[in-house]
């Protein structure tokens, strides 16, 4: 079974089928072994009817009890070599599928580190969460075929032949009318994997905003939205009860068929042979035997619709998981090095420069428009800006992220020790966490930095989880820190503390803002105030206060906000 440090392998992205189909080749000592075991538990399943047969013809109808005893006891031998055998078997299919679960965690894992930042803007949260959630294990469950499913059909052919000694017409029906039990089940089969295609379409959506309901239920709470969205969640998650039951209407029909038809099939063939040992055709222990061959058959063909089933329904999943394994991160075309030197950070779109060395905080009504230019500038979306005068876009993107953070107000916090949370090692954090005014978290919690964290940190409230992602950006200590918001759900004494340390912690390195509180503003070198995205004025907090009358407004809207 695959280690959780072995490299899982290039998955085949082709397809559904080839995905699936490249989780076998991935072991393939351990299917063959699935396949062999398989086979010959079912081959030895139909080798009691004729032990039995062999009993009755040659022992028991004679009265030779000394054959009786022998052939009893070759049916004990069977039967027990046949249990171990069932043992390994499915012990060999539990490591098949489970090595086809961790592997499929780790690919799936992998692609979403190497999609990076990239992650949110090419699928939804809750795409990954129902692929790690539901698919992986549906596709494990689909590699059932690789043991019973290969077995049944050596078991079918044996059969078989086993029944052409016995009657030519015998074996003509069952080789006839398994086939045509399968072909039976074959069209709901295809109706099942269109079902369950829609159902996990509507099924990642519905988890997608569920993830987002819970990230900004306060917000929709304070703006009063939070009934539109609860409707909203309400109807979208009858249709996907409505697609759930239509689901399980095909699925409940594809079992009610694996099973009674097989066993229907039994009763016309014990029928048949009943006949033919009335006519003297066949022997009484013939009779007994072909009973046993075909009851054995219903074991093979119920595996055979099951593995119809979970195929179709593993076929889905993989088609998902290879649609986000297609996902590529952004393209990095850049041959070029970062600056020798701190250089400017320019960008043409919104005429937006930032200077090395300096403070410099962006100003405007919308925040997002600022939040898109410092997107820009650390080139996280394709953009002509440019540093030191040369196209972000010629240099190599990981010399960009080795200089350039971007801390994002609403950045991802992982579940960890805080220790983990803010430093992902063993680093003192004791300086970044004065700088941003977080020592009293670390005081607060009990077991101080070693304290467990939830998700996203939920067990803290806003304007600490604020602090906790400026600690962490300020341990990074990049040359470049462009930060969106670090200060918008602090209050007016921890906000004004903040920018203070901040201007003292980053002195000298190029500092970027996005704010529109004036106790950021002021501690500011510069202060670039936007207009729709487009720069309209430079200059410090007080300059701006006195020549720009939209300026003077938007920050004493922010002030009266404060107070």
């Amino acid at each position: 079974m695959i280690d959780a440090y072995e490299d899982p392998g290039t998955p085949d992205v082709r397809g559904g089928w080839r995905y699936l189909w490249w989780l076998v080749r991935c072991q393939p000592g351990r299917s063959v072994a699935g396949a062999l075991l398989g086979s010959s538990w079912m081959v030895l399943l139909a080798a009691t009817p004729y032990l039995m047969a062999k009993a009755i013809d040659e022992g028991l109808e004679p009265g030779d009890w000394a054959a009786l005893a022998g052939w009893c006891f070759a049916l004990f031998a069977v039967g027990s070599f046949n249990a171990w055998l069932s043992i390994m078997r499915h012990r060999t299919m539990t490591r098949v599928r489970m090595d086809a679960n961790f592997r499929t965690v780790k690919v799936v894992v992998g692609q979403a580190v190497r999609l990076g930042a990239a992650l949110s803007r090419r699928t939804g949260a809750g795409e990954v969460v129902t692929i790690g959630v539901g698919d992986v294990q549906t596709i494990a469950q689909s590699l059932t075929v690789v043991g019973p499913g290969v077995g049944a059909c050596v078991a079918y052919l044996t059969v078989a032949a086993l029944l052409v000694a016995v009657s030519p017409v015998l074996a003509t029906v069952v080789l006839l009318g398994i086939p045509a039990i399968v072909l039976l089940v074959g069209p709901f089969l295809s109706r099942l994997q269109g079902a369950e295609t829609e159902y996990r379409d509507r099924q990642g959506v519905l988890t997608s905003r569920i993830a987002d309901l819970a990230g900004g239920l306060r917000v929709l709470n304070g703006l009063g939205g939070k009934g539109l969205v609860a409707d909203a969640f309400q109807r979208d998650s009858r249709h996907l009860q409505a697609q759930g039951y239509r689901v399980g209407a095909v699925t409940s029909w594809v079992q009610a068929l694996g099973v009674g038809l097989p066993t229907l099939f039994l009763a016309v063939v014990t029928w048949l042979a009943a006949r033919l040992a009335a006519q003297g055709e066949i022997t009484v222990g013939e009779l007994v035997a072909v009973y046993g061959y075909v009851a054995v058959l219903v074991g093979p063909v119920a595996f055979w619709v099951e593995c119809g089933y979970q195929l179709s329904r593993g076929v889905v999943a993989a088609r998902r998981v290879v649609r986000f394994l297609r996902l590529e991160p952004l393209e990095d075309r850049g041959t070029r090095d970062a600056p020798a030197e701190p250089s400017v950070l320019h960008d043409p779109e919104s005429g937006v420069s930032i200077r090395p060395g300096r403070l410099t905080a962006l100003a405007c009504a919308r925040p997002s428009d600022t939040a898109t230019v410092l997107d820009r500038l650390a080139r996280y979306t394709p953009s002509q800006a440019t540093w030191a005068g040369v196209p972000l876009d010629e240099i190599r993107l990981h010399r960009i992220r080795e200089h350039i953070l971007l801390a994002d107000h609403e950045a991802d916090l992982f579940a960890g020790t805080l220790r983990e949370v803010i430093t992902g090692a063993d680093s003192d954090p004791t300086a970044a966490l004065h700088a941003a005014v977080a020592d009293d978290i670390v005081q607060a919690l009990p077991d101080g930095l070693d304290s467990p964290m939830d998700a996203q940190a939920r067990n803290l409230s806003g304007g600490q989880r604020q602090r906790i992602r400026l600690v962490r950006a300020l341990l990074a200590d990049p040359e470049i820190l462009l930060a969106i918001e670090p200060t918008s759900a602090l209050d007016a004494h921890t906000e004004a503390l903040v920018a203070k340390r901040l201007r003292e912690t980053r002195e000298g390195r190029t500092t970027a803002v996005t704010t529109t509180s004036p106790l950021v503003l002021d501690h500011a070198d510069t202060v670039l105030y936007l207009v729709d995205g487009k720069l309209a004025a430079t200059g410090t907090h007080q300059q701006l206060l006195t020549e720009e009358p939209g300026y003077r407004a938007l920050v004493a809207r922010d002030a009266e906000v404060m107070k």
